[in-house]
């Protein structure tokens, strides 16, 4: 399907409006780099990442000021996800040591701070936090209190297997129920005994906060971490410069190099300026981008080498203009239509494939301009000098 009918561009022609573009959005990557630097996430800093939702709207003050009462100081904390979920996200980040046990410590230190604050009604009593209960806690309190008075009909393993069943099918509904149960008479429909239901709500209580999940990196592996995604990215572009050098040649090797280098670098640089966090998800969408952005230059390309042959008595401008204007409708609709789903995950993903679809969409826009705007003019300006140097 043609969207465009018989294109005839001079792309050429617009070649130094594009550089000129192209040095913009460069040069306010790099100045965004030097200024405000990556926010690198936890992956590569390593610490430890908390991720906790309330029953009210968190205010974010009334945490930070709780944490730094407890002597954690220098932590990050911000909204999560979308308003209505009441969700934050804490992070400590530097962690001084590579100890698993010492990392996971800090959540439980955030916890801790946080219950003092926001059920600090129930800090005298014994009772469990059904909303921070873990299944082993919760069978263990119901075996040794016993409800349903089942001591004498059954066997100690068949008293711990039934109370176990008990605490999955509450500790199941709660995670399913988005992480927190906000009123006793929810566990109605779980077909609870009522002996079980009434020492739920004696011995229980409902916190205003629940820890939905904890992340934790020591440095030693965030450096690594850090050293490998360098790596990776690197190594991608060592081998398409020789790929291509060998299927083409090495001037079209070294075009789409650079087309590369500006992809990856003005992505990265929007990503410095609106302070989006760089996590080991976003390194997959940049070297998904590597991958997209050299397929559309390669498409390019290999029209161009196949109309140098068809088109023998024509010059390089009117073969690459001509190469161009015959891939451009497959250009659009591949990239088109590949925007379309990666735009579509951005606005519907979530906080958690934010930084990965945004890569995506920068990397598809930056990634089809520089096949057309920077590789296809190096070509041509190298070529041109090779022929003024032979004259």
């Amino acid at each position: 399907m043609d969207i465009v009918k018989n294109p005839q561009v001079d792309w050429l022609k617009f070649k130094w409006i594009f550089i000129s573009v192209s040095v913009v959005l460069v040069l306010f990557g790099g100045g965004a780099l030097l200024t405000s630097g990556l926010n690198l996430g936890i992956d590569f800093t390593g610490g430890t990442l908390v991720y906790v939702k309330f029953k009210d709207t968190p205010q974010i003050d009334t945490i930070r000021t709780t944490l730094n009462r407890a002597g954690l100081n220098g932590q990050e904390v911000v909204r999560f996800d979308e308003e209505s979920k009441n969700e934050v996200q804490i992070r400590m980040a530097h962690s001084k040591t590579d100890d698993s046990l010492d990392l996971s410590r800090e959540s439980e230190q955030i916890s801790l701070a946080l219950r003092e604050e926001y059920n600090r009604e129930h800090l005298s009593n014994e009772k469990l936090d059904l909303n921070n209960v873990s299944r082993i806690e919760l069978s263990t309190k119901l075996r040794n209190l016993d409800p349903e008075k089942l001591i004498d009909s059954l066997s100690a393993s068949e008293l711990s297997l039934h109370y176990d069943e008990v605490a999955n099918k509450i500790v199941d509904y709660r995670n399913q129920n988005s992480g927190m149960i906000h009123n006793f008479s929810e566990l109605d429909g779980l077909e609870l005994s009522t002996t079980v239901s009434h020492v739920i709500s004696e011995e229980t209580y409902l916190g205003n906060f629940v820890v939905i999940s904890v992340e934790s990196v020591g440095p030693k592996v965030g450096e690594e971490l850090r050293t490998r995604a360098r790596a990776a990215i690197f190594f991608s572009l060592i081998g398409m410069l020789i790929y291509i050098a060998l299927r083409f040649s090495w001037i079209d090797g070294f075009a789409a190099i650079v087309a590369l280098f500006h992809d990856v670098f003005i992505t990265i640089g929007i990503f410095s300026l609106v302070e989006v966090e760089i996590s080991l998800t976003v390194v997959a969408a940049l070297l998904t981008l590597v991958g997209y952005s050299i397929n559309d230059t390669i498409v390019v390309f290999d029209r161009m080498r196949e109309n140098k042959r068809l088109m023998r008595r024509s010059d390089l401008y009117t073969i690459i203009n001509k190469s161009i204007n015959q891939t451009l409708n497959r250009t659009i609709m591949t990239s088109g239509m590949t925007f379309v789903a990666v735009f579509s995950l951005y606005l519907l993903g979530g906080q958690v494939l934010q930084g990965f679809s945004l890569a995506l969409v920068i990397g598809i826009i930056v990634g089809t301009y520089s096949s057309v705007a920077i590789a296809s003019p190096i070509v041509f300006w190298w070529q041109n000098y090779r022929t003024k140097k032979s004259v």
